[in-house]
C-alpha cells in the first residue's frame, strides 16, 4: 500500500495548481517585487498584489493593502503581539492569552513578559474552550492586547472568535488570533468577527512553506521587528519571496472556493473513523471538544497503549503522537496537560489530521490496523489486565469511562 498521510497539522502537501501558478516565478519571472522600472520588477509587483487580493477575500479583510507579507505564522504572530507591545512607550500593559495556544504566541508572550509587560491565561474548560466570563473578569485598565487561536492544532477545538472579538471590541482591547489551522476548514470574517490582527502560513493550507501573511486592520499601528528598506508599508522589511506569495494567494484562493465542500467531505471521514474507534475498541478518550472541532481532526487517547508504540504498528500510516521528544525527556504535550488529562493518557494519545488526499477506504484500512495494534499493545500491559478484573487504576480510570458521556 501506498503510504498514507494524516498528519496535515504539522503540514500539507504542495497543491498542484499552486505549484503551476507558482512555476514562472521559480524560472523566468525572477524580477523582484519591490523594483518597478522595468517590466520584470512590475510583472512581479503584479503578481504579489494578486496574491494579496487573495488572501484578504479568504478572511474577508475589507483591503488589500491591510494584508503584510511575511515569512509564516511564527513571524506573523511575532510582529503581531511585539509589534503591538513596542508601540507602548511605557513598555507596561497587559496581555490576555490561554495555555495551550501555539508556542510561537506564548514564548512572544512570555518575552515580553520579561521586559515588564503583565500576563494573563483565560481558564479553558476539560474540552480546551475558553470560559469568556473569565474573560471578561481578567480585563484590567492597562489590558491593550487579547490574542486567542481561532482552533487548536492538537485537539481541534474551535474557540468562539467573534465573541471573543466582540468583547474585545467593547473594552476598545485589540483582538489577535492565530487562524493558521482554521483556514480552509471554517469560515472566518475579520470584520464580522471583530478581529483586529490574524495570523495565516501558506503551508497549512496546501500551500509553499516558508511564506505566510498577518491580517492587520487599518488604524492598527505596529513597531516593525525587521528594519532595512522599509517594504511592506514599512511594517516588514525585506525581499519579498514573489513565487511563495503568489503560491500563497493561489492556497487561499482555492481554500475559499472549496471550503465548504472539503469541509463536509473531511467531517464525513472524522466521522467514520471516531465511529470506528469508538465502536470497536474500549477504554478510549476523545480529547477536545465533541462538537465544536475543526473538520479534519480527531485526537484519541487509548488507554494502557504507549502512543508511539502504537504509530509504529499502523506502519504505511504518517500519523502524530501526544507526546513530544526532546534530548532529556519524553514529555507529555503541553496542551493535553493543560486540560487536564494525566500523563498516562497523554502519553497514550494518537492525533489524525485529515487531508485533501484522504479517503474512505483509507480511513478503514487505518481502523483495522488500530484494532490489531491496540489488542497486541495491549495484551502485554499488566495495568490493563487488572483494568478488565476490576481493579481501579488512578492514572488511568479518569479517561477509561469517560468518552461515554460526551
Amino acid at each position: 500500500m501506498k503510504p498514507v498521510y494524516l498528519d496535515h497539522h504539522a503540514t500539507t502537501p504542495l497543491d498542484e495548481e499552486v505549484l503551476e501558478a507558482m512555476m514562472p516565478y521559480l524560472t523566468t519571472e525572477f524580477g523582484n517585487a519591490s523594483s518597478s522600472t522595468h517590466d520584470y520588477g512590475r510583472r512581479a509587483r503584479a503578481a504579489v498584489e494578486k496574491g494579496r487580493e487573495e488572501v484578504a477575500a479568504l478572511i474577508g479583510a475589507e483591503r488589500s493593502d491591510e494584508i503584510i507579507l511575511t515569512s509564516g505564522a511564527t513571524e506573523s504572530d511575532n510582529l503581531a503581539i511585539k509589534g503591538l507591545a513596542l508601540q507602548r512607550t511605557d513598555h507596561s500593559g497587559h496581555i490576555i492569552t490561554i495555555a495551550i495556544e501555539h508556542k510561537a504566541i506564548l514564548d512572544t508572550a512570555h518575552f515580553l513578559e520579561k521586559q515588564g509587560f503583565s500576563l494573563s491565561f483565560v481558564p479553558i474548560d476539560r474540552y480546551g474552550l475558553v470560559d469568556l466570563d473569565a474573560l471578561r473578569s481578567l480585563i484590567r485598565p492597562d489590558t491593550f492586547l487579547i490574542t486567542i487561536q481561532a482552533a487548536n492544532s492538537e485537539i481541534g477545538t474551535i474557540q468562539p472568535i467573534d465573541e471573543i472579538g466582540a468583547i474585545a471590541r467593547e473594552h476598545n482591547i485589540l483582538f489577535h488570533t492565530d487562524a493558521v489551522q482554521a483556514l480552509g476548514k471554517m469560515e472566518i470574517n475579520v470584520v464580522r468577527d471583530h478581529i483586529d490582527m490574524l495570523s495565516i502560513s501558506g503551508h497549512k493550507i496546501y500551500g509553499p512553506k516558508g511564506v505566510g501573511a498577518l491580517y492587520v486592520r487599518k488604524g492598527v499601528r505596529l513597531q516593525p521587528i525587521f528594519h532595512g528598506g522599509g517594504h511592506e508599508m514599512g511594517m516588514r522589511s525585506g525581499t519579498l519571496n514573489v513565487a511563495g506569495v503568489v503560491g500563497l494567494g493561489k492556497a487561499a484562493f482555492i481554500a475559499a472556493r472549496d471550503l465548504e465542500s472539503e469541509s463536509a467531505r473531511l467531517t464525513g471521514l472524522r466521522e467514520r473513523l471516531r465511529a470506528g474507534i469508538e465502536s470497536r475498541i474500549d477504554l478510549v478518550q476523545l480529547n477536545g471538544h465533541p462538537t465544536r472541532r475543526l473538520a479534519n481532526n480527531l485526537n484519541f487517547s487509548f488507554s494502557f497503549v504507549e502512543g508511539e508504540s502504537l504509530m509504529l504498528g499502523c506502519r504505511g500510516f504518517a500519523l502524530s503522537s501526544g507526546s513530544a521528544c526532546t534530548s532529556a525527556s519524553l514529555q507529555s504535550s503541553y496542551v493535553l496537560r493543560a486540560l487536564q488529562i494525566p500523563d498516562a493518557l497523554a502519553h497514550s494519545s494518537i492525533r489524525f489530521g485529515l487531508g485533501k488526499s484522504n479517503t474512505a477506504e483509507q480511513i478503514d484500512t487505518l481502523l483495522d490496523l488500530l484494532v490489531k495494534n491496540v489488542k497486541r499493545l495491549r495484551e502485554m500491559s499488566p495495568l490493563y489486565d487488572m483494568a478488565r478484573e476490576g481493579i481501579d487504576i488512578e492514572s488511568f480510570s479518569w479517561g477509561a469511562h469517560d468518552h461515554h458521556n460526551h
